[in-house]
């Protein structure tokens, strides 16, 4: 792909911005058919028979498939909005508009001193890469979220921890991108706003409805997901004979069968690894230069993503969100992983919708699929692990030199380590 910068980027981004995302209406309003599962029946039946549960002044009690922190509820209800449209039709708008949002944001700060457009690019060449799906989900919402919590952090600690805090009860990965604050005054604003946003409306949802916390019980139950790394043991398994099978659990398709529960603990153990690494980056870590809150908000993700038990097609647009944000500052070293990150995602429209009956049947083009995707984000994940270290740690070949921020000062360390 060939990246314009400067004015010229900014210009034909939104152009190309706008061609693409056309297509995308076009195929939820189904003027197109995409083949596969119809991916527009998240919105019209789950996601509108959850506003009507709403309505009636509760959360979804009995419902195993409502697995959201609280304020995903101010998501699903977000097209009585639009009241002159039907909710689908609503929920599509409301993500479009979503969607123009990170692309302003992005090009808005890649017209201050030590940015580019390119962030700007990987937004726009990276949503529609995942197909329909994207829009019939709300994940795009929680990614724009993000977007403005990592950029707003540059200069305004505070409004990024809030945004993070709010972030998290939207969808709880959010939470991470409070890892790569610069060590002192700036963490402590940051984390505290966070704490106190996230308190204030944690006690606002239980207040306002019953339920809001009955989601953790169903989270907690859900099994391996065919989709995610982890799951690709079974499916290598199953052309060697492994008696075990799929089944349609808590929304999302998972195996069963002989040691399902022990590779599914595995990867919650993986997760927890992947935590500790976090910590001990953020205990060794000395350079803080203004990309590195992306990049490590970016890497935190990605860790968890590429551990998680449940890797659902959507979940892509979180990793292309943080890319794009990356990618927004020179100083980034994330170049490679948000290129695999792209990839990675058109791999993933093949499996989901196109290919799923693939996967799903575990022949020899759905194992290729889910082998190909999942190794590019385990390759991304390393990628930017070692990227990150080396670029923070002391002693790391590719410590950060110092760099112009947006303010136009010299971004050194932002404190003391």
């Amino acid at each position: 792909m060939t990246v314009r910068t400067g004015a010229g980027g900014r210009v034909m981004a939104p152009a190309v911005w706008a061609l693409t995302r056309a297509v995308l209406l076009l195929c939820v309003f189904k003027v197109f058919t995409v083949p596969g599962p119809d991916v527009t029946v998240d919105v019209s039946v789950i996601y509108q028979g959850w506003y009507e549960v709403f309505r009636s002044g509760t959360y979804p009690l009995d419902d195993v498939t409502w697995q959201y922190p609280p304020a995903a509820a101010l998501a699903v209800a977000s097209p009585a909005l639009l009241p002159f449209l039907e909710y689908a039709s609503a929920f599509f708008v409301l993500v479009l508009l979503c969607d123009a949002l990170v692309l302003g944001l992005l090009l808005y700060a890649a017209g201050r001193p030590g940015t580019r457009t390119a962030g700007a690019w990987v937004w726009v060449a990276g949503v529609p890469l995942l197909g329909p799906t994207v829009y019939a989900r709300y994940d795009l919402m929680v990614t724009a979220v993000a977007v403005a919590a990592v950029l707003a952090g540059v200069r305004r600690p505070r409004v990024m921890g809030a945004l993070a805090a709010f972030g998290a009860l939207l969808k709880v990965w959010p939470v991470l991108l409070l890892v790569g604050t610069a060590k002192g005054r700036t963490t402590r604003r940051a984390w505290s706003a966070a704490a106190v946003g996230a308190g204030a409306l944690a006690l606002l949802a239980a207040v306002a409805m019953p339920g809001a916390w009955a989601f953790l019980a169903f989270q907690r139950d859900r099994g391996l997901e065919i989709e995610a790394p982890a799951a690709l043991f079974f499916h290598l398994a199953r052309r060697s004979g492994w008696q075990g099978g799929i089944e349609l659990r808590y929304g999302s398709m998972e195996f069963t069968g002989p040691q399902v529960a022990l590779v599914s603990s595995l990867a919650l153990w993986l997760s927890v690894l992947a935590f500790g690494w976090l910590l001990l980056w953020r205990l060794r870590a000395r350079t803080f230069a203004a990309h590195t809150p992306a990049d490590a908000a970016f890497t935190a993700v990605l860790l968890f993503t590429a551990t998680s038990r449940v890797v659902s097609p959507q979940y892509m647009v979180w990793l292309v969100g943080l890319a794009a944000v990356c990618l927004v500052f020179r100083g980034s070293r994330m170049a490679l992983p948000a290129w695999l990150v792209l990839v990675a995602t058109g791999v993933t429209v093949l499996e989901f919708p196109l290919g799923f009956a693939h996967v799903v049947a575990g022949d020899v083009q759905g194992v290729a699929l889910m082998v190909v995707r999942n190794g590019l984000l385990l390759v991304a994940t390393a990628a930017a692990g070692w990227r990150l270290w080396r670029d923070t740690v002391p002693g790391g070949a590719g410590a950060a030199a110092p760099e112009v921020s947006p303010a136009g000062r010299a971004d050194t360390p932002a404190s003391a380590p």
